[in-house]
């Protein structure tokens, strides 16, 4: 059967178009994406308001009609950090149904590490062992570490790109201080959970997600991703420390001249590597190997996982 899943991030609209059937490999026809930037909408008062909405009706209504067009069956939506902190967000989720006929769904910052791990985890393999992910999004940090395909731990802690960016580096390029102070902050909100991550004892494999950490793996060598997600890439702490030197002078139109740098994603390049390298050091990670597979992929398997149980209880 053919799914989408619609991913509303802090950045983007994501509709991913797969091909799948329960116990099969999920296999990609189409990805429409589109710049929303829904994060940098809401307002001081939290709210996304009026043009929010706006904005977001109109991205999910073009995703809708693309899902159409590519015959999708079954449409999985979902929002992240941006809809789910903003004080409005159940109106907004509301009013989308109401606009859009789409059911959007809010994933709780847990859930999105879970899914992400499920994808990882199959991904990799039950050769994998115990594996802690991470996954750096625009508005978090997602982590999770576990055995099996459910996570033992699941914690979403607030260090998106994108929004340390928007709250920690005003100018561009960024001044020393402000860089300074991000890094001591970011290692602040780290230690209310780094307790708990080495609690689940030394993993046998560290795993990165995220167009984040893929940008970050290409700038410390790893091949580009346009050989093909089957390429082993990887990320190390090294690479990181002179990554986070070399671009914390830039500007964010020299930054996007980077090999696997975008204009989009420049401007949280820094932002990102420094909650890489800050999170590398508090759980003592000298590399990572980058997963294809994370959050939309997640969702397909367990909505795949969900059709397969109620197929066996029809018969």
């Amino acid at each position: 059967m053919r799914l989408g899943v619609l991913d509303i991030g802090s950045n983007t609209v994501h509709l991913l178009v797969v091909d799948a059937h329960p116990g099969s490999h999920p296999d990609p026809v189409r990805s429409h994406k589109s710049e929303l930037r829904l994060a940098e909408l809401i307002g001081p008062d939290g709210r996304l308001g009026e043009r929010g909405l706006e904005l977001l009706v109109e991205a999910v209504k073009a995703a809708s009609q693309a899902a159409a067009e590519e015959e999708v069956e079954d449409l999985v939506a979902f929002a992240t950090s941006a809809v789910r902190e903003a004080v409005d967000g159940l109106e907004v989720l509301e009013a989308v149904r109401k606009q859009t006929d789409v059911d959007l769904m809010v994933v709780s910052g847990e859930d999105e590490a879970a899914m992400t791990f499920l994808a990882v985890r199959r991904w990799f393999g039950w050769s994998s062992g115990r594996l802690l992910c991470l996954d750096i999004g625009g508005g978090s940090l997602e982590i999770s570490c576990g055995r099996d395909e459910l996570p033992d731990l699941a914690i979403s802690v607030p260090l998106g790109a994108g929004r340390l960016t928007r709250e920690s580096l005003p100018d561009d390029p960024p001044s020393r201080k402000d860089v300074t102070a991000l890094r001591e902050h970011v290692w602040q909100e780290l230690a209310t959970v780094t307790p708990d991550v080495l609690s689940q004892g030394v993993p046998d494999r560290v795993v990165a997600t995220s167009k984040t950490f893929r940008s970050l793996a290409r700038l410390d060598g790893a091949a580009p991703y346009a050989l093909g997600p089957r390429v082993p890439r990887r990320l190390t702490r090294r690479g990181l420390e002179s990554i986070v030197d070399r671009v914390a002078g830039m500007t964010a139109e020299e930054r996007s001249a980077l090999p696997g740098v975008s204009a989009s994603r420049a401007p949280q390049l820094l932002a990102g590597a420094i909650v890489a390298l800050e999170t590398f050091t508090a759980f003592g990670i000298e590399h990572a190997d980058i997963c294809p597979w994370a959050l939309r992929e997640g969702v397909v398997l367990r909505r795949l996982d969900w059709l397969h149980e109620d197929q066996k209880l029809r018969h």
